[in-house]
C-alpha cells in the first residue's frame, strides 16, 4: 500500500476554506485531519503557505483532432502533459464522429487517446442523424460510459445539424439522461457575411469577427433552448461569448430549465481589440465564437458571479502559427489570403487556472471556492464524474493541486508544454503558480519537473448524473 501525506496545506474545495493534512492510500483520499500519522514509509509534501485544490476538470479540448482541412497540434501525450502543469488532471475531451458510426469514431478515438497522462473522458460530436446513429448513442451512454453529446448549429456542409437533427437528438439524450452540448451560432446567416466579405475583398483575419456578430450567437442559443424545452433535455452551451446568449441562458435556467453554459478565459480576459494586429498577428485569436467587445465581457463575469454560467473550460483547439516543422496542415498559414481559411481555435489548456486565480480571485471578481466550482466540481457534476473527481473529500480519487498564491511569473509560449507555437497571453505577468500536481496520489509535476509518464491516464466511465445541479 502506497501511502502519501500532504501536510499543512490550505484547503479550498466549491464550499471550504481550511488548513489541514491529506492522508492518500492507493490513489484515493483516505483521511482528512491535523497532525494526520501516515507511517515512517509514506511520501510526505509539505504544503505550508500552499493552496491545496482538487485537480481542475476541463471539460472542452480538442486533442489531436482531425477535421479534413487541418488537424490540432496537441496529440494526448502532449497535451495532457500540458493540462497537468497547469493544474488539470481530468480531460473530457471531443471525439468527432466524422465518416464513421459513432462507436467506429469511439474506437479511433480510445487509441489516440492511449497515450494521455491524465484521466480523459469523451463526449462525442454527432454531425449526422439517422435511426443507426440514435442506436449508437443508447449504447455509448449505456455501455460505454459516453454521457454527452456534441451537436453543432454553426459549419454548414461539414459540422452543422438542422433543427430537425437537433431535435431527434435532444429527444433519445433526455429519455436516457445524457447530456448535449451544443456549439450555439447560426451557421447558415454567418455564412452568407463570410461568403460576402470574401468577394468584397475583405479577407484578414479581423473580418473573421466581423462576420460572426454576436446577435446570431444569441438567437441560436434562444433557438437550442426553444427545442431543449421541448424535448426536456439537459442542454450545455459549449464557449458562451456574448451577452445575448448569456441572456437568454438566464431566463431558461429561471423558468427552471436544466440548462448550463461555459465560457472560456480568452472571453474573460481578451477582446476583439486583438483583431487589429497588424499583419498576420490577429490570426492567432481566430476562434469561433470570436473574442467580444468589453461589454460582452462584462456580462460574463456577472454571468459568472451569480451562476448563470456554470464552468469554465479551455477549447484548446491549437493550431501553430508557423508552416514549420510540422507542416500546413497544423497550421494557421492555410488562411493567410482568406480569413475563411484559417482554421478556428485557439490554446489554452496549461493557463487556465491561474489565469482565473490572478484576474479572477486577486481582483475580487470571484471567491476561491467559486473559483473551484467552476474549473472543477461543477463541471464534475454536469459530466458525471462527481465525486471522483472534483473536490477534496475521504474516498475521491487524489487528483490535487499544490498552487503557490503568491508566486509572480510571465507566460511564455516557450516554457509551456504543448506543441503550439504560441500563447494568447505571451508577456502576461501573473500572481499565482502551480507548484505540485498529484493524478491518482502521483506526484506528476514539481515545479518544472515531469514525473508523469505517457499512458498513465485512465479512461474515465461517465455516469448520467448531470441532475446533480451544481446551481
Amino acid at each position: 500500500m502506497t501511502s502519501v501525506l500532504v501536510r499543512n496545506g490550505r484547503i479550498i474545495t466549491a464550499t471550504d476554506d481550511y488548513i489541514a493534512d491529506i492522508l492518500v492510500e492507493d490513489g484515493l483520499i483516505r483521511a482528512i485531519g491535523r497532525g494526520l500519522d501516515a507511517g515512517p514509509q509514506a511520501e510526505i509534501h509539505d504544503a505550508t503557505g500552499m493552496l491545496v485544490l482538487p485537480g481542475g476538470v476541463d471539460a472542452h479540448t480538442h486533442l489531436d483532432w482531425d477535421f479534413g482541412v487541418a488537424r490540432t497540434v496537441d496529440t494526448f501525450a502532449t497535451g495532457t502533459r500540458a493540462a497537468a502543469f497547469g493544474g488539470t488532471t481530468t480531460v473530457v475531451d471531443f471525439c468527432n464522429q466524422g465518416a464513421a458510426s459513432p462507436l467506429g469514431a469511439l474506437e479511433d478515438w480510445h487509441a489516440r487517446a492511449a497515450t494521455a497522462s491524465v484521466d480523459v473522458g469523451a463526449h462525442m460530436i454527432l454531425n449526422r442523424v439517422d435511426d443507426e446513429v440514435l442506436r449508437d448513442m443508447r449504447t455509448l451512454i449505456q455501455r460505454e460510459g459516453v454521457t454527452s453529446f456534441k451537436l453543432f448549429m454553426a459549419y454548414p456542409g461539414t459540422l452543422m445539424l438542422d433543427d430537425g437533427g437537433i431535435f431527434r437528438v435532444m429527444r433519445e439524450a433526455a429519455e436516457h439522461g445524457a447530456v448535449v452540448c451544443l456549439h450555439a451560432e447560426n451557421g447558415p446567416v454567418i455564412q452568407v457575411l463570410v461568403d460576402e466579405a470574401v468577394a468584397a475583398g475583405r479577407t484578414a483575419p479581423q473580418y473573421h469577427e466581423a462576420t460572426r456578430p454576436a446577435i446570431l450567437e444569441g438567437e441560436a442559443t434562444q433557438r437550442a433552448i426553444t427545442l431543449a424545452q421541448l424535448t426536456g433535455a439537459i442542454t450545455y452551451f459549449v464557449h458562451l461569448s456574448a451577452s445575448q446568449a448569456l441572456g437568454a441562458v438566464t431566463d431558461a435556467r429561471q423558468r427552471g430549465q436544466s440548462i448550463y453554459a461555459e465560457t472560456c478565459p480568452h472571453y474573460l480576459f481578451l477582446t476583439r481589440e486583438e483583431y487589429e494586429r497588424d499583419g498576420f498577428e490577429g490570426a492567432k485569436f481566430v476562434m469561433t465564437p470570436p473574442l467580444r467587445s468589453r461589454e460582452h465581457q462584462d456580462a460574463l463575469w456577472l454571468g459568472l458571479r451569480t451562476g448563470t454560467l456554470s464552468v469554465i473550460s479551455t477549447d484548446h483547439c491549437p493550431f501553430c502559427m508557423a508552416e514549420q516543422p510540422l507542416g500546413m496542415l497544423y497550421s494557421k498559414q492555410q488562411g493567410r489570403d482568406d480569413f475563411s481559411k484559417i482554421p478556428n481555435g485557439a490554446p489554452g489548456i496549461e493557463t487556465r487556472l491561474p489565469l482565473v486565480f490572478d484576474g479572477g480571485v486577486r481582483t475580487g471578481r470571484i471567491s476561491l471556492n467559486r473559483m473551484v466550482e467552476l474549473l472543477s466540481t461543477a463541471p464534475a457534476k454536469i459530466f458525471g464524474l462527481y465525486p471522483q473527481k472534483g473536490t477534496i473529500a475521504p474516498g475521491s480519487d487524489a487528483d490535487l493541486v499544490l498552487l503557490d498564491p503568491a508566486e509572480t511569473w510571465t507566460v511564455r509560449a516557450a516554457e509551456h508544454h504543448s506543441r503550439v507555437d504560441y500563447s494568447l497571453f505571451e508577456g502576461r505577468e501573473l500572481t499565482g503558480r502551480v507548484r505540485k500536481v498529484f493524478l491518482r496520489g502521483q506526484l506528476i509535476v514539481d515545479g518544472a519537473t515531469w514525473l508523469g509518464r505517457d499512458g498513465m491516464g485512465r479512461f474515465l466511465r461517465r455516469t448520467t448524473s448531470a441532475s446533480s445541479d451544481p446551481r
